[in-house]
Order: C-alpha cells, then sequence, then structure tokens
C-alpha cells in the first residue's frame, strides 16, 4: 500500500470541479441529414474511390473521342485488325501496347511493320480498321446516356405513381397496383422487341422500352414509404392547417423519403446499363455506326479467339462502370438509410 500511495498523487482523488457554464456546451458541431449522410459515405473507402472511377469515367466518355486522331466511324481497311501500340509504351515489351501480337503456334508478328503503318492506335482497330479507342469511349457515352436518361424517366414516373397510389389509398390504389403487376408480368425483352417493330432499333427504342418496363420497382418502394409516413403527425399537422394533397406529397412525403429514392435509382443505372448491353449483345439494341459497350462486346466475341483485345477492352470498361456504380449504391444506402446506421 504505501508503495501505491508513492505512485499515485493524492491530488487525483480530490472531487472533480464541475462548472455548470460549460456543461450545456456542445463540442460537437451539430449536423444535418446530408452532412451526416456525406461523413457517413467518406468513411466507406470502396465508395469514394468509386465516386473518382465515375467521374473519370464520364469525362474520358466525352474527351475520349476528341483527343483521339481517328473519329469513332471512320473506316480504313488497310488499318484493320491492328494491335494496341502507344508511342510511350511500345518499347516497354512486357506490356500489351508495343503493336505485337503473339500467334497461337507461339510465334509474334507486328501487322504495324508489315502493313507499313506509322499510325499509333492505342487500343488497336476492329476488322473494318476503326480505331478502338474512340468507339470504346463513344460507346460509353452513349451507354452512360441511356442509362441516366433511363433512371430519371424512372425516378419521374416511379416516384410520382407510387405517391398518388400511397397517398390516396382505397380503390384508387387497388387499380393502380393491379397496373403495375400487369406491366410487371409482361417480359422487358418482349416489351423491347414491340418498340423496335414500331420504332427503328436505337436509343429512342431502348429508351422507351426502359422507361415502360423499370418504373414498377420505384413505384412500390415509394407507395411503401408513403404508406408508412401518410399518418404521422407531420402530415396530420399539414392537413389541420389545409395544406392540399399535392402539396403534402412534394412539400412534405417526399423529402422524408430522399434517400430511399437516390438509393433506388442509383441502383437502376448499372441494371439499365446491363440490359442495354444486353440487347446490343443480341442484334437488339443500337445498329452501325452508332456503338455502345454492348455491340463492341458483340463485335469483339466474334474475333475473340484470334483478336482477344477487340472483346477484352470493352468488357473491362463495362465491368468497371458496373461495380463502380453498385459500390457508390451500396455506400449511399449504408448512409442514407436509417437501418444500416451502425
Amino acid at each position: 500500500m504505501a508503495q501505491l500511495e508513492e505512485k499515485i498523487p493524492k491530488e487525483l482523488f480530490d472531487p472533480a470541479i464541475i462548472d455548470s457554464a460549460e456543461a450545456e456546451v456542445i463540442a460537437k458541431p451539430s449536423l444535418n441529414f446530408w452532412q451526416d449522410a456525406w461523413l457517413r459515405v467518406k468513411k466507406n473507402k470502396a465508395a469514394l474511390v468509386s465516386i473518382v472511377v465515375i467521374f473519370i469515367l464520364i469525362i474520358l466518355a466525352f474527351l475520349g473521342p476528341v483527343i483521339s486522331h481517328y473519329e469513332f466511324d471512320r473506316q480504313l481497311t488497310a488499318h484493320s485488325n491492328l494491335p494496341p501500340r502507344i508511342k510511350a509504351l511500345e518499347n516497354v515489351h512486357w506490356l500489351p501496347f508495343d503493336g505485337v501480337r503473339k500467334l497461337p503456334n507461339g510465334t509474334e508478328i507486328n501487322p504495324y511493320e508489315q502493313k507499313h503503318i506509322d499510325d499509333y492506335y492505342w487500343f488497336g482497330t476492329d476488322s473494318l480498321g476503326r480505331d478502338i479507342f474512340s468507339r470504346v469511349w463513344k460507346g460509353t457515352q452513349i451507354s452512360l446516356y441511356i442509362a441516366f436518361l433511363a433512371a430519371l424517366i424512372d425516378m419521374i414516373i416511379g416516384v410520382t405513381y407510387g405517391a398518388v397510389s400511397g397517398y390516396f389509398g382505397g380503390k384508387v390504389d387497388n387499380i393502380m397496383q393491379r397496373i403495375i403487376e400487369i406491366v410487371m408480368g409482361i417480359p422487358n425483352l418482349i416489351v423491347v422487341i414491340l418498340m423496335i417493330l414500331i420504332l427503328k432499333p436505337g436509343i429512342i427504342s431502348i429508351t422507351v422500352a426502359l422507361t415502360l418496363t423499370s418504373w414498377t420497382g420505384m413505384a412500390r418502394v415509394v407507395r411503401a414509404q408513403i404508406l408508412k409516413f401518410k399518418s404521422q403527425e407531420f402530415v396530420l399537422a399539414s392537413r389541420t392547417l389545409g395544406e392540399g394533397n399535392a402539396k403534402i406529397i412534394f412539400k412534405h412525403l417526399l423529402p422524408n423519403m430522399a434517400g430511399v429514392i437516390i438509393i433506388n435509382t442509383m441502383f437502376t443505372i448499372p441494371n439499365a446499363i446491363f440490359f442495354e448491353a444486353f440487347l446490343s449483345f443480341i442484334g437488339l439494341g443500337l445498329q452501325e455506326p452508332l456503338a455502345s459497350l454492348g455491340t463492341l462486346i458483340n463485335d469483339g466475341f466474334k474475333n475473340m479467339r484470334v483478336f482477344p483485345e477487340q472483346m477484352i477492352i470493352p468488357a473491362i470498361v463495362i465491368s468497371v462502370v458496373m461495380i463502380a456504380f453498385n459500390m457508390v449504391a451500396d455506400g449511399l444506402r449504408d448512409a442514407l438509410d436509417p437501418k444500416m446506421r451502425d
């Protein structure tokens, strides 16, 4: 005991002095909902990296065809099926950008030297001599355009339909939900084929098909949230003060479910990209000379064994796009969904 008394000062056993003036001081700054959500997103490293990757891909989608010296639809059959070659990396033989192609029997050839070509195609060329670098980023641009447009229309139609159905309830809700069940019972592929028969294959027909079929999931989620919120006190207070139905829905109810809407929209984007790529891959998507990631993968698949880079490069790009959007959606779900809070 004597040794302990020597090691521990007696001052530590004195009662603490409590200052009543500082008792109610808030040390941590107050945060609103979105500031708190952003702090949670910043803790998710995968989501932050994915956000950076998405911004880089969007920039490349618009600048890629510009910085290339070749138009995405320019055909030059004399330069067909060339391997990737980058000027600064052509002497680094362990990288696949030296313009050398390895044949199945193990021999290596340089098509650029054989054809006396001095140009540099960063991702090589396809069977018609078109620059794959320009076509990949043009295809990324078109795929992102279709995905964002479909997600925007999906959000507008789905949120409005679900809000009206859930808020009014009764016979209105019953009829509107039966309509959703009918729409969900029709396969997307059949709707796309009908749109292609009515319209020409292209961006418009794909967008219309996605619009007609993809909004049902958003509508059902919003309806469920409206049913949960519409009987709460703030809605009853708004009715007591004489607020109209439209104002209650769009001013009071929808802002309280903004997180759920954003999360579902973010998951809609990669689904739309995959659906467009699938349609293009089976020949129901964009037609020449337009290109999307799906059409590029379809073209490369035909020559995969001989010229694998023609399929591998767009496949890598679409994989990165879908993984990045899914990781961002997961991060937003963790940050915005109260059920996922730690």
